[in-house]
């Protein structure tokens, strides 16, 4: 006997594979919630922990700029005590400088030359004064040159003038300007205690001694000629 189903069994399949499908859906939809929900739980956690590092490494920045401010202050305050160091070396190896200069002066002064005024700036010296012919000018420079504490004379300017405080009758001479410079100890390479100058003036460049004192009995040196009119020094 041949059996006929007449239910619309086709129907229940689909229906069976709805339900299947959205049940299928569903754990899908869930099982993802649960991965982002974890994910945003550790990415969460992890920013979290880096941002309290972020905090920790400001905190400790700042401390270092303050530690970094300190530091620089101190190394300013260093360099202002060398600075001032070396500037109480320099004047204690340089203090004789202006007897050595006045003391050349007189001895390198030949005949017939005279001073009318002398002026220092840092090494450089200025010297106006009258010769009575150029060749006691090149006499001059030539004991300059020879001069253990000062050195390279240089002829700025030379002319003929009346000879002051001698009236309308008075002849020519030659009144003249010349640059010279004063010798100074080159400073060592690291600053020195004041102790290792103190008590004892630099030798000049070249120089391992200062020149001998006149021997007993023998005539000093003459003093710098003053014009007629009165010279300054």
């Amino acid at each position: 006997m041949i059996r006929i189903n007449l239910l619309p069994h086709r129907e229940q399949k689909r229906q069976a594979r709805q339900r299947q499908f959205i049940s299928l859906a569903i754990g899908l939809a869930v099982l993802a919630l649960a991965v982002v929900g974890f994910g945003h739980v550790i990415f969460a956690s992890q920013i979290e922990n880096q941002q309290s590092r972020n905090s920790l490494l400001k905190t400790e920045i700042a401390k270092l700029d303050e530690q970094i401010k300190e530091i620089d202050k101190l190394r300013e305050q260093t360099q202002a005590l060398l600075a001032r160091k070396q500037v109480v070396e320099t004047l204690q190896t340089n203090r004789t400088e202006a007897v050595h200069l006045l003391d050349q002066m007189v001895r390198q002064l030949p005949d017939g030359v005279y001073l009318k005024s002398l002026k220092q700036v840092g090494t450089k010296v200025t010297i106006v004064g009258y010769a009575q012919s150029n060749a006691r000018v090149s006499t001059l420079m030539r004991n300059i040159e020879s001069s253990p504490w000062v050195e390279r004379p240089e002829l700025v300017e030379i002319k003929a003038v009346a000879a002051p405080g001698g009236g309308k009758d008075a002849g020519k001479v030659n009144e003249f300007t010349l640059s010279i410079y004063v010798k100074r100890a080159a400073p060592p390479p690291e600053l020195r205690g004041a102790t290792e100058t103190k008590g004892a003036p630099a030798a000049p460049p070249g120089k391992g001694a200062k020149a001998a004192p006149p021997a007993k009995g023998a005539p000093a040196a003459p003093p710098a000629k003053a014009p007629a009119g009165g010279a300054k020094a």
